[in-house]
């Protein structure tokens, strides 16, 4: 038996895991999504390209978490739009430990007139940049998974903004994601 099936045999292992949240930023006024490149000094997936990504902390929402995420990291403020998918990977080796299960949501920026010049990247990143798809397909092309995941991410954001119905967008920004709140 390998070390990942022992460790989800293992009862004190079960339902172990973290919880992260991911927010692809578009700028609808430049149809370009804002990409990050993770510090060389971080553990997992140094000079990677990005989102926003984090993790979500006990007793936090999604949403929550999504906000915090954003502001520690870009120092903005955003409004989701819509949820582009779900994610579950490991973080470095395939144990429990390092497990994490995650929504990634698609965001404008509260300001968009000013979100370019607000920006502050944290410790977390080194740069940042505003791709269109095309300069994005360009940018991700290392083979890296990070990268892979960032180019899937925004190609389905991509798609979905084209068949979104308008209600349902509204109903979102209205309502927002949470159902218990």
């Amino acid at each position: 038996m390998d070390d990942l099936q022992e460790n989800i045999n293992n009862p004190a292992d079960v339902g172990r895991f973290l919880a992260g949240v991911g927010a692809l930023i578009w700028d609808s006024l430049n149809d370009s999504y804002l990409v990050l490149k993770r510090a060389g000094s971080k553990d997992f997936a140094p000079g990677a390209w990005e989102c926003v990504t984090g993790r979500v902390d006990q007793g936090e929402s999604f949403e929550a978490a999504l906000h915090r995420e954003v502001d520690e990291e870009l120092g903005i403020a955003v409004i989701p739009q819509f949820i582009i998918g779900t994610t579950h990977f490991y973080r470095g080796k395939q144990d429990p430990q390092n497990e994490l299960l995650g929504i990634v949501y698609c965001c404008v920026p509260e300001d968009i007139l000013t979100a370019r010049n607000m920006i502050r990247l944290s410790q977390e990143h080194d740069e940042c940049r505003w791709v269109t798809v095309e300069e994005a397909k360009a940018l991700l092309n290392s083979g890296n998974n990070t990268e892979l995941w960032l180019q899937n991410v925004i190609e389905r954001a991509e798609i979905i903004r084209q068949y979104m119905p308008f209600g349902l967008l509204a109903t979102h920004l209205w309502q927002g994601f949470e159902l218990d709140s």
